[in-house]
């Protein structure tokens, strides 16, 4: 039976240890998803697949162009493909999420701001479009300088009404 040689200190390792052990199935999943879109978008992943492609496309003539030889590199890559759209969106939505969240924080933290703001993706389309006038009109205006939100607001939809 092999043994395992460690370097380092033993306490680190079993604190490493004891932490991976905490971690749920979906935390394990996102840290690899993280770690996968990290090392695939880099030139090197590209690279590699160039000479995937380039190997598999030179042993063509060994295989005198077989079905199999075929077979191979379209099923690799469904394969491929159907597993990375799991994994980058784990990954887009996880970072979309800690996003949200740092703009929410930001939204809480500016006095006068509209806390409404926060839960705006949960808006409906016609209230998201009117916002989205509402915000263009101040923008027209110049901007909402020593305006409360509230007062800003209210100024937009009295002129709306006056047109």
């Amino acid at each position: 039976m092999a043994t395992r040689k460690t370097t380092g200190s033993g306490s680190r390792s079993r604190r490493r240890r004891s932490a991976d052990e905490n971690l749920s199935l979906v935390d394990r999943f996102m840290e690899v998803s993280d770690a996968l879109t990290d090392a695939l978008g880099t030139p090197w992943a590209l690279a590699l697949s160039i000479l995937l492609i380039v190997v598999w496309a030179l042993t063509g003539p060994i295989f005198r162009f077989s079905d199999t030889w075929q077979l191979v590199i379209n099923t690799a890559t469904t394969i491929i493909t159907f597993w990375m759209v799991f994994v980058i969106q784990t990954s887009q939505n996880r970072q979309a999420k800690a996003l949200q969240f740092k703009l929410d924080e930001l939204i809480r933290s500016i006095p006068g701001a509209r806390n409404r703001m926060i839960a705006a993706e949960r808006e409906s389309t016609e209230e998201l479009k009117r916002q989205e006038e509402e915000f263009q009109e101040t923008a027209e205006r110049g901007g909402a300088r020593d305006v409360p939100p509230e007062e800003s607001a209210k100024r937009s939809k009295s002129e709306r009404r006056n047109r």
